[in-house]
């Protein structure tokens, strides 16, 4: 089981770098960020990253290719991929669909899984070829090239997805893997993991060489009851975000959140968070002491086939950046991620 850390860069920028640089020397796998006009850039947060870490692993879980051109991405990949030494790799998907709405775009008009997958093979052939020539119902290029070259063989592309099947088939036949986010029980990573299988297998791959990754809200601290309370803060937030069919292989109804996802959608941070109960909360995320958040991963997560805990770590500071709520006693991004090294990560000898 690898652990990376996944940040909103939304904190002064160093801060995020010292983030940085701690899980880069307590051995985390890799850093991710969101690539989302609401956070701070973080191709230019990464890039400043890269020279002050040696082996974390640095690149956006995830990038929309609606909102950034495929070759974009690939050029931004391969030149972090040179800063890094050959650390860099992605994560790609249609992007949030909330953010999408204040571009004045309509998600179900885009065909996102089309879309992404003749992304994923847009930007696969630039870093692998530094040239394009191409005629597709999204993207046309006729003769394009660059001279960003990664520094990698093959540098890793991955998929975001939540709902499928047909995304999960997709991340397991055509990438190097997939990010899921935003689920907590067995059944949902069965379903995830069955369905990766199902896709890998087509292309005659072996599906445990993917980079199965479950990204999930995450909080830890000494004191259960605020560690919890930091995670109710942000699960109505994320979970605006999660498909009906999501949420049911969640345990949550989705008018059980309806008046969650309403208040939220009104911009009425506070009474979404007052509208979340402690158990959708719970159901929600990985959050209290280190012991029940590893008992959680190990109980619900890890028997279906993650390999991959990605940890969006949420703390005093993102709490109140998003919602104006102070919460005493939570623990610092500092203070999780070297909990996350010293009681979680030992259970898998790391």
């Amino acid at each position: 089981m690898k652990f990376s850390y996944v940040m909103l860069p939304d904190y002064p920028l160093e801060e995020s770098l010292a983030s940085i640089r701690l899980a880069d020397e307590l051995g985390f796998h890799a850093v991710y960020a969101a690539d989302e006009t609401w956070h701070k850039d973080m191709w230019l947060l990464f890039a400043a990253a890269a020279r002050e870490t040696s082996r974390v692993r640095l690149g956006p879980s995830l990038s929309s290719v609606v909102l950034r051109e495929p070759t974009l991405i690939a050029q931004a990949l391969a030149t972090l991929d040179e800063l890094s030494g050959g650390r860099a790799e992605g994560v790609l998907s249609s992007g949030n669909f909330g953010l999408l709405a204040q571009y004045g775009i309509d998600w179900t008009r885009q065909k996102p899984l089309s879309r992404t997958k003749e992304a994923l093979h847009v930007i696969r052939t630039l870093l692998d070829e530094g040239t394009i020539t191409y005629d597709g119902e999204f993207f046309t290029y006729d003769g394009l090239f660059t001279f960003a070259r990664p520094v990698q063989e093959r540098l890793p592309l991955k998929l975001g997805a939540m709902r499928g099947p047909k995304s999960f088939e997709a991340a397991g036949e055509l990438s190097d893997g997939c990010h899921h986010a935003l689920s907590y029980t067995r059944e949902a990573y069965d379903y995830a993991v069955e369905h990766l299988r199902i896709g890998a297998e087509r292309a005659g791959k072996d599906w445990r060489s993917l980079d199965i990754g479950a990204w999930v809200v995450f909080a830890t601290g000494p004191d259960s009851a605020k560690a919890k309370e930091a995670a109710r803060s942000m699960a109505g937030i994320y979970a605006s975000s999660m498909p009906e069919e999501q949420l049911r292989r969640n345990g949550v109804e989705p008018a059980e959140l309806k008046p969650v996802i309403d208040a939220i959608a009104a911009g009425d941070l506070a009474r979404g968070i007052e509208l979340t109960s402690p158990e959708t909360a719970e159901k929600l995320s990985v959050a209290g002491t280190p012991e029940e958040c590893l008992e959680k991963i190990r109980r619900d997560i890890e028997p279906s086939g993650v390999n991959h805990m990605i940890c969006a770590v949420t703390d005093r500071s993102l709490v109140r950046a998003f919602t104006g709520r102070d919460l005493p006693g939570a623990a610092d991004v500092e203070t999780q991620l070297r909990l996350i090294h010293e009681e979680i990560m030992p259970a898998w000898g790391r």
